[in-house]
């Protein structure tokens, strides 16, 4: 047995060698009210969040905290919302390090900013900037996402790829049985019933704005890609695994291109998680809004620690 999967599977139980990794959640994990009990409860919390509204221009707050959950669905509230939700958390309920770090999909610039790859105002301009440019890609053709359960993950691929004279592609990798599936609505609508004559538990559309992780979105990548260029990263102190190839890195420029090409790649969580795990991860903290990475990774790994 390779020394990482024996830690892995048997350090959390002698108590030795604990991995940890933080992990971050993307959109889709708002909720009313969010990160308002931290910052009444703690001074930092505070400043970082007044910090944001400053570097945006706008009170983001007063959307987290008293806005409607219609409001908290709008991209461009979203991802600025969840993302600062995240940091916060990660800066108030911890005094450790980690040993790896990840986000989901937009998660990921959560991770940066925890691993020290970004610095905090870098970051939000980033992530609002991504809002906007996804809104802008998502107004240029009417797209979805469908959520497939029950099915191998590449027998979901091998049948979007038959799927002729639409775009339909595989865009989260979630856990073993979860994939969400990406691209035009006429696609999307044919693929899940492709899908469920060949075996699949469900598939359903979902309520989003358009056709995240998909070659739809390649205006929004170019755009942001321009901000991405001109923004400084720098050496992480601990490795960072990212969407697009599931790998560590603590490469700046490699993290930049990464990060490029996150908007019309998959999310590879499944992949990410096993790969951490490989490397000796046994224990997961989320930080953020919600608790769904929680969940998908006692799925992928009953036996590592997930608080």
């Amino acid at each position: 047995m390779h020394i990482s999967i024996f830690f892995s599977i048997f350090a959390p139980k002698f108590g030795f060698l604990n991995m940890k990794a933080f992990v971050f959640p993307g959109q889709g994990s708002q909720y009313e009210g969010m990160c308002k009990d931290l910052y009444e409860m703690y001074p930092i919390a505070r400043e970082i969040c007044e910090q944001a509204n400053e570097v945006l221009g706008f009170r983001l707050t007063d959307v987290m905290f008293n806005g409607t959950a219609e409001q908290l669905k709008q991209t461009d509230i979203t991802q600025p919302a969840v993302f600062l939700h995240s940091v916060v958390a990660n800066s108030v309920l911890t005094v450790e390090h980690p040993d790896m770090v990840a986000g989901h999909s937009l998660g990921e610039y959560s991770a940066l900013v925890a691993c020290g790859a970004l610095r905090f105002e870098d970051a939000l301009r980033l992530v609002h900037k991504r809002a906007q440019a996804m809104r802008k890609a998502c107004e240029m053709q009417e797209s979805t996402m469908a959520a497939v359960l029950g099915m191998q993950d590449d027998r979901v691929e091998e049948i979007c790829q038959h799927i002729s004279g639409e775009v339909v592609v595989a865009a989260n990798f979630n856990c073993p049985g979860q994939v969400v599936i990406s691209g035009t609505v006429a696609g999307i609508d044919k693929a899940c019933e492709v899908l469920r004559e060949n075996g699949a538990k469900r598939a359903i559309r979902l309520q989003v704005g358009g056709a995240f992780h998909s070659p739809l979105m390649q205006p929004a990548a170019e755009e942001l890609k321009t901000a991405i260029m001109a923004t400084e990263f720098h050496t992480p102190k601990c490795p960072i695994y990212q969407n697009t190839n599931a790998y560590p890195q603590t490469d700046p420029e490699a993290i930049r291109q990464n990060l490029v090409l996150q908007l019309t790649s998959p999310v590879r969580w499944t992949q990410t998680i096993k790969n951490m795990i490989v490397d000796g991860a046994n224990e997961f903290y989320e930080f953020g809004p919600g608790d769904v990475l929680k969940g998908l990774i006692k799925k992928i790994n009953p036996e590592v620690f997930v608080g």
